[in-house]
């Protein structure tokens, strides 16, 4: 990778209205007083940071569970997956996935199958690190199937910010672990439900990359993992 390349990263296409509005905003806004032209342009760069989409490498050796989304573990803990994906009403072990407005926001399918179901709730925007935002705030579910039977959930989150949740898939499609299905402007988290009895591989407050950091192992006897903060 050059210089040039570890710096400017390819755009989502979800982006280039964004970029083409504050680009516009910037140039007037230097036109009427340059300072405020400056604060423009830092904001035109922000956008185009924000829906960057660099590639990714992803492990993919079966029985991998690969993050979702850039950010930190913010919350793990036993949850029933959303009622409107139809999987069984037991808790299972909910990974949250918390993105800031700096994280890039294209989502990625943390396991490889079918999308068995889609369904999008409308409702509130609490900030996305907290609790009830999983079942209080705006959310799209995923239901994946994979190949021996087993289902994953994973849940787009809308934020505080964040106001505009996009999938790119739909029912009956087959997604391969890390492939991008959906993008969450502007802030904003990701729920990934695991298979009963598979345990989580990361700690609270780990930081995560989309399509590449492994947060379970279905062949794993490992217990839970404690980590620690310095």
């Amino acid at each position: 990778m050059t210089m040039l390349g570890t710096f400017l990263k390819p755009m989502h296409r979800e982006g280039i209205r964004f970029l083409a509005i504050f680009a516009a905003i910037a140039a007037v806004l230097f036109w009427l007083w340059a300072p405020l032209g400056w604060i423009g342009l830092g904001l035109t760069i922000w956008v185009y940071y924000f829906f960057r989409d660099p590639k990714r490498t992803t492990p993919t050796r079966e029985g991998l569970v690969v993050s979702p989304a850039d950010g930190i573990i913010s919350l793990i803990e036993p949850a029933v997956p959303p009622a409107e994906l139809g999987m069984a009403d037991e808790p299972l072990t909910r990974v949250s996935v918390f993105m800031n407005v700096f994280n890039c926001h294209v989502n990625r399918a943390p396991v490889g199958g079918e999308v068995q179901a889609i369904a999008y709730r409308p409702g509130k925007f609490f900030n996305a690190s907290l609790d009830k935002a999983s079942t209080d705030n705006e959310r799209n579910s995923l239901c994946i199937r994979m190949d021996d039977g087993r289902q994953v959930a994973v849940v787009q989150i809308a934020g505080l910010v964040a106001r505009r949740i996009v999938c790119f898939t739909k029912q009956g499609d087959r997604l391969q672990t890390g492939e991008r299905f959906g993008l969450i402007r502007f802030g904003s988290r990701l729920d990934v439900y695991l298979p009963q009895g598979v345990e989580p591989l990361v700690c609270l407050g780990q930081t995560m990359v989309a399509g590449e950091t492994v947060i379970a192992d279905f062949n794993s006897k490992e217990p839970p993992r404690q980590g620690r903060t310095d």
